[in-house]
Formats: C-alpha cells, sequence, structure tokens
C-alpha cells in the first residue's frame, strides 16, 4: 500500500462521525480527524508509532497526533493538512501502542475509519 493511495482513502472516509467530538469544519476535512487516521496509519505501517505533541499556529497552540517511526527517523502526518501554513511541532511523544487508554467513543471512531478505508481500498482495487 502507498502512502498517496492510503491518503486518498482516508480523505474520502473522514466525517462528522470519524471527528474528535463530532467537529468539522467546511473545507478543512481533516479537521478533527488526526487520532484515528495515526491508528488506521499505524494498521497499514505497523514500523510507525503513534506521536502526540503539540503544534504551534498562529491562532494557538493544538494538540495533533501523526506517526513516526520509533527511531524518530521518519515522519508520516496524513491530517497534518489541518493546519495553516507557518504551522510547526512544538515537541512529541511517542506513545506505548499497549496502553493507548482509548476511551469506548474513541475505539468506536477509529475502527469506524478502518472499516471505511478498508472498503474504500476495495473498491478501488475492484476498478483497477
Amino acid at each position: 500500500m502507498d502512502v498517496a493511495t492510503l491518503a486518498e482513502a482516508l480523505r474520502a472516509s473522514w466525517d462528522e462521525k470519524t471527528a474528535y467530538r463530532g467537529v468539522v469544519r467546511v473545507g478543512n476535512s481533516a479537521y478533527g480527524q488526526c487520532y484515528p487516521t495515526s491508528r488506521v496509519v499505524r494498521w497499514f505501517y505497523p514500523a510507525f508509532e503513534i506521536a502526540k505533541g503539540e503544534v504551534w499556529t498562529p491562532t494557538g497552540i493544538e494538540q495533533h497526533f501523526w506517526n513516526a517511526r520509533a527511531d524518530g527517523t521518519e515522519w508520516l502526518d496524513l491530517s497534518w493538512e489541518q493546519f495553516p501554513a507557518g504551522s510547526r511541532v512544538l515537541h512529541y511523544v511517542l506513545l506505548d501502542r499497549h496502553a493507548l487508554g482509548d476511551s469506548d467513543p474513541t475505539v468506536a471512531r477509529c475502527a469506524l475509519l478502518l472499516e471505511r478505508v478498508q472498503s474504500y481500498l476495495s473498491r478501488r482495487s475492484v476498478r483497477a
């Protein structure tokens, strides 16, 4: 699975049911999608961990999740597009994949996104 295809599937699968607290922003489909996206990315790319950090934006500091190799040599952030130009990561930590402690609603959002992405990819491969 190449990253561009996975990104396409994610964008096609995001909505208020996968967004944090159901919040969406018109024209910014990645908004609120970072955590379930990082979980789905890790499913397809198990060598990547989930990173949790703070992002400085022109309007304030926001919490964000993405994926990174444990040694820090590579990041994979398929929801970064939610931030305005000039935003930057201030700091981050890698989460312990065995102790995420997700709530039931969060688990459900992540599972829904994974199911949608898999369905999208399945339909896409049939057309190809």
